[in-house]
């Protein structure tokens, strides 16, 4: 393979790459702003400049400085090329693109929303002058409400134009423009438009300063206390990888996770904003048996003890079980929960839980696909309970099934869903057979919640470790981002606490992994260990900036 060496290191590269991507792949840093790995090169930023030496083939191949220095964002490595990011001339570009940029933006970092994660402050620190020589009064740009989700502080802006690339090659709606020249130019939206596309917020994600930020995230936590949980999209389809930023129980924002494969760099707004219900105040946090008065927070032992004793002697004395497993659940979820109804040896029904879509299927210009179904895991689940019966039944046939009768006495019933799931033909076909035991595991009230005998407080996917499979049959882990909302437990836990309570044998810690295996050993889901896609480890959101200590 060809080689360059950049700052003393030889790298290996493949044809076409450009030095930056060479560098940043191996772990050598250069300073830049406006490449993006997903957006046209326009190398106008200038702090990636570099000087560059290459072989003269009408010159024995001697090495030879190419007279101007070369943008490494915009510049193709060739073999033999020797680059210097930290030679007197390089670092002389640094200082001076660092300090043109420095001129006219506010120093209001304290203040910042970006800050802890901000590359200008990083590379004023790394790379710029230790004092400013600018004595001129410093235009003010006005800070703008863009779209529903975006507020624009022009005055910290640098012109990078990542966003307004984005806009044009990704999403292809092109709300965003460049007005005006030279030093009071300015991003703006084009007139009559709102930054208003179903990616709308990635350009947050894409600014490399404070100029484009979140309302939803604004001034509500600094990011140095927050922790980044890898994680899969639990809302949709897509299987996007995100990041769930988090401090002491409570969640903050989403973020995307790169995976070339999936999302790209890329979420849509829905999934990014779309976990309120995990903090809902009305969540159900306490099991509650019929008949019995409702237990104090205080008596969570006592109440989780009845409502599992009320579950097995509902369910020990049906002689006809229907179980429904959401595609909201994990794989591991719906695996325990069958493995447990199975254990009872009577009649069971499977069913899937609905499956909402909203809207259609839409690809952008950029390539990224937004999917009109509205759960994470419908194949996962329907992959594991095929692995218990022949014949699970779809939504409208378990319904179908419940109106018929067919000696249903028992169901078991599990929601997760972000909203109300509950329609009114299902609580039809339950009422039109008259009296039947129904337990039911959820995080909202609904409809369902006024008639079930015993209620569990499930939990959401940000709460418990699992698997998801999305539209294009990828498996893929997400881990524990939070603690369970006060006395919720998962689904999994569930399983096997009823279990114990059954059987009065020990109750068994939920473990995920040990889950999948015994999926893949005892129960023919060997693709659970072949196929599953393991996240990265949690780890603490910091700066790049080097921590001074006086």
């Amino acid at each position: 393979m060809p080689k360059i060496t950049i700052d003393g290191k030889d790298c290996e590269f493949e044809p076409g790459q450009l030095i930056l991507q060479v560098a940043l792949d191996n772990d050598i840093e250069i300073p830049y702003y406006c490449y993006h790995p997903g957006l046209s090169v326009v190398a106008n930023c200038r702090i990636c400049l570099a000087e560059v030496w290459a072989p003269n083939p009408r010159n024995d191949n001697k090495l030879e400085p190419i007279p101007k220095l070369l943008p490494t964002c915009q510049t193709t490595a060739g073999d033999g090329q020797v680059v210097y990011t930290d030679s007197p001339k390089s670092i002389a570009n640094q200082k001076a693109v660092m300090e043109y940029l420095l001129i006219n933006h506010p120093v209001d970092c304290a203040v910042c929303d970006q800050a802890g994660e901000c590359h200008l402050q990083d590379y004023a620190y790394q790379f710029g002058r230790g004092t400013s020589r600018f004595q001129e009064q410093k235009i003010k740009q006005p800070k703008k409400d863009i779209g529903p989700h975006v507020l624009l502080y022009a005055d910290r802006c640098i012109m990078c134009t990542r966003c307004v690339r984005f806009c044009r090659e990704i999403t292809g709606t092109n709300e965003l423009v460049v007005e005006g020249r030279g030093a009071t130019e300015q991003i703006d939206i084009f007139p009559g438009m709102a930054l208003d596309n179903e990616l709308s917020a990635n350009v947050i994600d894409i600014c490399p300063v404070g100029a484009l930020l979140d309302k939803d995230f604004l001034f509500q936590q600094r990011v140095w206390f927050l922790t980044q949980t890898p994680s899969i999209d639990g809302i949709t389809c897509s299987g996007d990888n995100i990041f769930v930023e988090h401090n002491e129980g409570q969640v903050y924002r989403i973020k995307p996770r790169t995976n070339l494969d999936i999302n790209q760099w890329w979420i849509t707004d829905e999934v990014r904003y779309g976990w309120k219900f995990v903090h809902d105040e009305n969540r159900i946090v306490i099991p509650s048996v019929k008949g019995e008065d409702a237990y104090e927070p205080t008596e969570a032992p006592l109440a989780y003890e009845a409502a599992y004793a009320r579950t097995n002697e509902l369910l020990g004395n049906a002689k006809h079980i229907a179980l429904m497993i959401s595609p909201m659940l994990s794989c591991e979820d719906a695996f325990l929960l069958a493995k447990y109804i199975i254990a009872h040896e009577t009649e069971v029904t499977f069913g899937i839980g609905p499956v909402p879509h909203a809207g259609e299927d839409k690809t952008f210009e950029g390539g990224y696909k937004l999917y009109s179904e509205k759960t994470p895991n419908a194949r996962g689940v329907m992959r594991v309970l095929e692995a218990f019966a022949a014949n699970v039944l779809d939504y409208q046939e378990f319904v179908g099934r419940l109106r018929k009768g067919n000696g249903i006495d028992a169901l078991l019933l599990t929601g997760n869903y972000p909203s109300d799931w509950v329609i009114d033909s299902f609580i039809q076909a339950l009422e039109s057979q008259g009296a039947k035991s129904v337990i039911l595991i959820d995080t909202l009230p609904n409809a369902l919640t006024e008639i079930a005998d015993v209620i569990i407080p499930g939990a959401t996917w940000m709460e418990k470790t699992g698997t998801f499979e999305n539209v294009n049959n990828r498996l893929q882990t997400f881990s524990r981002a939070i603690k369970p909302i006060d006395y919720c437990k998962s689904e999994a836990q569930i399983a096997l606490d009823l279990e114990a309570d059954r059987s009065g044998d020990d109750v068994v810690v939920y473990d995920a992994a040990s889950v999948r295996q015994t999926m893949a050993d005892t129960h023919d889901l060997r693709e659970f260990v072949s196929e599953v896609h393991l996240p990265p480890q949690s780890q603490k959101i910091e700066s790049d900036m080097e921590v001074v200590k006086l």
